[in-house]
């Protein structure tokens, strides 16, 4: 991890902590288990005012390319969920994608439960 810990600005923070503790989407067991990942996450992560925050960190509204093992790169946009449209390449911050790599930097290399099983993804550029 490039700064050692998950990086979140605080009023992104206040939304995460809304959109756990809603009652919507609570019967995918993957989706279950990456909020309670996430949940975990949060309760040591730092978090930054706006101008505080490094550049290179995943956010909402970030654009990222990843690398998916064993040598799949993807671009994709995290938005909120009213947003999300997967042939625009816009991803949900509630998907198990967005959650996984929420918070993290550019070279971060997170290993994540998804449908399809647990993938190992190493975030490439953040813009």
């Amino acid at each position: 991890m490039k700064h050692n810990e998950l990086i979140i600005e605080e009023n992104e923070f206040e939304l995460l902590k809304k959109i756990i503790n809603s009652p919507q989407k609570k019967t995918d067991n993957v989706y279950k288990q990456s909020v309670r990942r996430l949940e975990n996450e949060l309760k040591s992560a730092k978090i930054l005012k706006n101008e505080e925050m490094p550049a290179d960190i995943v956010r909402i509204n970030s654009s990222i390319t990843v690398k998916i093992e064993p040598n799949l790169i993807r671009d994709f946009k995290i938005v909120f969920p009213e947003k999300s449209n997967i042939t625009q390449n816009k991803l949900s911050i509630l998907s198990p994608m967005a959650l996984a790599l929420y918070g993290y930097s550019v070279n971060d290399e997170i290993s994540w439960q998804f449908p399809s099983g647990i993938n190992k993804i190493k975030i490439l550029k953040v813009q």
